[in-house]
């Protein structure tokens, strides 16, 4: 007799959730998902201890009946997929047909929906229906998940804490928020509203919303298309940043996804804007004929991959490099507030989270005069109108024109206008203008103008490596770079492209060759970017050095002439402006 056996669903369903149900956050995601994919206009989320206790959603959209409430929760079950040809043009958030068997197969689940007509009541507890009954006829669905785990406790002890799992919820529906902002969202933790945004379908009202107005009003607008993809979306100017890359979002045909390669486009468009470690906060849009994306990557569908991908990442680059030196101004220096903290303020929104209820059988209900205790939503209630105001776009700013009053601590000069007084960190500012010079001159630089050295320098690699850089030698060639063998695992190099710093010449045809090794390709263009960065930077006046007034003169002359004069190439701030009427408020001047 054989040893293989085919497993039952209950078990396949648990060994499933373990791709599809990773944390809570997992389940809000699959369910929010299917509520925006059945037209869904309001949606709401209730979670209690993070969702480990409870996760509740809310929704107005198209509903089930009988039959499709109980077929829902059978493994591969899906309204969104009907033949191979619809793989290929994957226009919903599910399709799998995978996320509601594995829910129940690891929680108890209870589910009212309605198509508008008789509505169905389902619950199941680890994969096994205990109910199926009539239930209220409220259009949309009501889905609650209880004790998630509680049949798999080896789950529970890979859980994080409950405000880091709290953390993902609140990330998802903001995630969520920004690629339906048609639909309005709300997110209540233990009683207490977390999220809310409007549904108005605008997308800077969403960003003041989960970020706030202050953070809204210094966005950017950006938009633009070529023959295969269109974008559009919000950037934060370079003096809002943040610590980590999580305030970055990315939405492919309203599907959030997670894709290194736009990311490294968006942070190459605000290259030399942004300080070091530093990230912006966007929300970028791109839309696409389905067939130039795959979703079908992993069970998450956050993961992507698209075709014409190079020609989506230029347009990135430089529809928001563009859209960004349009707007970027000197900083304005604002004298610190004392810190308070904020009283809650009831939202429009403001209610009590809908309780789990026992609720009793259709045939007990018949017996009932007054309706069941299960909550019904009033999503069509008007909110009161909000004003928010956001600023226009700026035009593009001209640098000022400035008197010299000197210098503080051999760093910062120190300069006027009627405005009122401006810093300017002298190292910086040469930075910039010398960065500027280098590059230019680096682009007119071409590999066949080289320099000979005195001693050759000599490279060692394995018999591996040598391998490779022999198959792809041709490109260092085109690059400039002639390696000649020298004895059984080493090169030599006798002379280097003009455009190489001579401080960092080995360094350089390093860097080349690591490229070529691990990418197979070599950037040509970044090596001449990274050298004119170093260049200018090692070149430029360093702090406490002190300056002529003559000097200083000359220097503000040159950067103003500077195509991007207020920021050096590491995205620091080059000029400070404290305007007459902050001077005057530290001062106490004005009230």
């Amino acid at each position: 007799m054989g040893n293989i056996d085919i497993m039952d669903d209950r078990l396949s369903n648990k060994i499933a959730a373990g791709e599809v149900v990773e944390r809570p956050a997992s389940i809000v995601k699959e369910l929010v998902e299917n509520a925006l994919d059945a037209g869904s206009k309001h949606i709401e989320v209730y979670v209690e201890d993070s969702g480990l206790r409870l996760i509740r959603v809310i929704d107005d959209g198209a509903g089930m009946d009988r039959e499709d409430a109980t077929k829902a929760f059978e493994r591969h079950a899906t309204s969104k997929v009907k033949n191979e040809y619809d793989l290929f043009r994957i226009e919903t958030l599910g399709f799998r047909g995978e996320a509601l068997a594995s829910i129940a197969a690891v929680s108890k689940v209870q589910m009212t929906t309605s198509t508008g007509q008789v509505g169905t009541y389902v619950e199941i507890h680890g994969g096994e229906f205990q109910q199926v009954d009539g239930a209220p006829a409220r259009k949309g669905t009501d889905f609650q998940v209880s004790q998630l785990f509680y049949n798999t406790p080896a789950r529970l002890k890979h859980m994080k804490s409950l405000q880091t799992e709290l953390g993902h919820c609140i990330d998802l529906v903001n995630r969520l928020a920004f690629s339906h902002p048609e639909v309005s969202f709300k997110l209540v933790s233990d009683g207490k509203p977390i999220v809310e945004t409007t549904g108005r379908n605008d997308q800077l009202r969403n960003i003041a919303s989960i970020y706030g107005i202050q953070i809204a009003q210094k966005m950017v607008a950006f938009q633009a298309e070529n023959q295969d993809y269109r974008i559009k979306g919000y950037v934060s100017l370079p003096e809002v940043t943040r610590a980590n890359r999580n305030y970055m979002t990315f939405l492919i045909n309203r599907r959030w996804v997670k894709s290194y390669a736009i990311q490294q486009a968006v942070l190459d468009s605000m290259h030399t804007f942004l300080p070091i470690g530093r990230f912006p906060i966007v929300v970028l849009e791109i839309t696409t004929d389905p067939q130039l994306t795959d979703v079908n990557v992993h069970p998450s569908k956050q993961q992507v991959r698209l075709g014409k991908e190079a020609s989506l990442l230029q347009l990135i680059r430089d529809t928001i490099r563009r859209a960004v030196q349009e707007r970027v101004t000197i900083p304005v220096a604002v004298p610190p507030k004392p810190k308070h903290v904020e009283s809650y303020q009831p939202t429009i929104w403001e209610k009590e989270a809908p309780p789990i209820v026992e609720r009793p059988t259709f045939s007990q209900q018949s017996n009932i005069q007054e309706e069941p205790p299960l909550p019904v939503v009033d999503f069509y209630s008007e909110p009161e109108e909000e004003i928010l105001t956001i600023p226009s776009q700026e035009e593009e700013a001209t640098f000022p024109t400035l008197e010299v009053v000197g210098q503080v601590h051999g760093t910062y000069i120190i300069a006027q206008n009627e405005d009122g007084f401006y810093m300017i960190d002298q190292h910086a500012a040469q930075e910039r203008i010398k960065y500027e010079f280098f590059k230019e001159q680096l682009g007119k630089a071409t590999g066949e103008e080289r320099h000979q050295l005195l001693i050759p320098l000599i490279f060692h690699y394995s018999k591996a490596e040598m391998e490779k850089i022999e198959e792809r030698k041709p490109l260092l060639e085109q690059a400039g770079v002639f390696l000649e063998p020298f004895g059984p695992s080493s090169y030599t190099v006798r002379e280097y492209p003009t455009w190489f710093p001579e401080e960092e010449v080995e360094e350089t045809i390093e860097q080349l060759i690591e490229q070529l090794l691990t990418h197979q390709k070599i950037d040509v263009t970044a090596l001449r970017e990274e050298a004119a960065i170093m260049m200018s930077c090692k070149r430029s006046i360093k702090a406490n050095h002190y300056l002529t007034k003559e000097h200083m003169e000359q220097l503000l002359h040159d950067l103003s002439k500077a195509e991007h004069p207020y920021t050096c190439p590491h995205g620091r701030p080059v000029l400070i402006h404290f305007t007459t009427m902050e001077i005057e408020k530290m001062f106490k001047r004005i009230m």
